[in-house]
């Protein structure tokens, strides 16, 4: 009779062991079970071509799997030998840092402008970032199409009496990149903004409101108070502003094509001629692979910038 009693009042052992013999997935294996799928998919989408672009830089591949040789450091030595190559990697940085610069401090501008109870700020808001929401290729187009020297521009200022100031925009070998690079900041200024606009909603209104009563002016409680606040803003609107920028193509493509001359090629329109135009895809690979390390060696350098600032702060 006890033993029964003692058989049914025992307690049992269910579930999964302390040791995971049971073969039941344990509670904290469960987020990388469901990731795992989405691991698969990014390996075979980008990793497994990245790291098979990073070997083909190596060869001189043409695109077809017969007559590839390794060539070892050929490919790299070319980038900085070739003229065409030396230009757009010249062009990149230019743009890269102008872009940058200018995009933060007018997206800086337009947000502090438009983080008032002006009564048009929505309307305002709405029409400095509606160039961002258009594919950059139709922005080129456009601007093609106003740029040119019978364009509307032109137009407008020899009738103002400004025929000095009408230039062949996109012509004109001293003013192509720059023009480009004006048309890309008009486009993408106004996502600078919104994130900026973000930022400043997160920052308590007491700080300026005490600063202000300390006899701080507007520019002192900006300064002071407003930009180190808006740090981790900066952070991430340098941050995709420096990357979209080292690699745009789109906007070169489809308004000047690297022209005239190389007076626009940047490392993306370069890479793209020499692998579909030219069938150097070993070669394209190389310029890609220096591109990345670029656009890694920039931003890191960036966030170690801002963040060194931050802490000062």
């Amino acid at each position: 009779m006890t033993s029964a009693v003692t058989t049914a009042t025992s307690p049992r052992t269910t579930g999964p062991t302390p040791s995971g013999r049971s073969g039941r997935l344990t509670p904290g294996g469960v987020p990388y079970a469901l990731l795992l799928p989405a691991f698969v998919l990014y390996a075979m989408v980008v990793l497994y071509p990245t790291l098979s672009g990073a070997v083909y830089a190596f060869t001189d591949w043409t695109g077809r799997a017969d007559g590839t040789n390794f060539v070892g450091w050929a490919n790299f030595g070319e980038i900085f030998s070739d003229v065409a190559a030396r230009s757009a990697l010249r062009n990149s940085l230019i743009i890269a840092v102008s872009v940058t610069v200018v995009q933060t401090l007018v997206g800086l501008a337009l947000a502090l402008a438009l983080h008032t109870s002006l009564v048009t700020r929505n309307v305002l808001r709405t029409l400095f970032f509606a160039p961002a929401l258009l594919p950059p290729v139709i922005i080129a187009f456009l601007w093609t199409f106003i740029l040119t020297p019978q364009g509307p521009l032109n137009t407008v200022l020899r009738g103002l009496g400004l025929d000095l100031l009408a230039q062949n925009w996109l012509g004109d070998s001293s003013l192509a990149l720059w023009t480009v690079i004006g048309v890309v900041i008009w486009q993408s200024a106004g996502l600078t903004m919104v994130i900026y606009l973000a930022g400043l909603q997160g920052i308590p209104t007491e700080l300026n409101e005490s600063a202000a009563l300390d006899g701080a002016s507007w520019w002192q409680r900006t300064r002071l108070v407003t930009v180190p606040l808006l740090i981790p803003a900066t952070t991430v609107a340098m941050s995709l502003t420096l990357i979209s920028s080292l690699k745009l193509f789109d906007q070169v493509f489809a308004m000047t094509g690297g022209g005239p001359g190389y007076a626009t090629e940047t490392l993306s329109v370069i890479m793209y001629k020499e692998a579909f135009v030219s069938g150097r895809f070993g070669y394209s690979t190389a310029i890609a692979l220096v591109l990345t390390m670029i656009v890694f060696a920039f931003t890191m350098v960036q966030l170690g910038a801002l963040r060194r600032f931050d802490v000062d702060r």
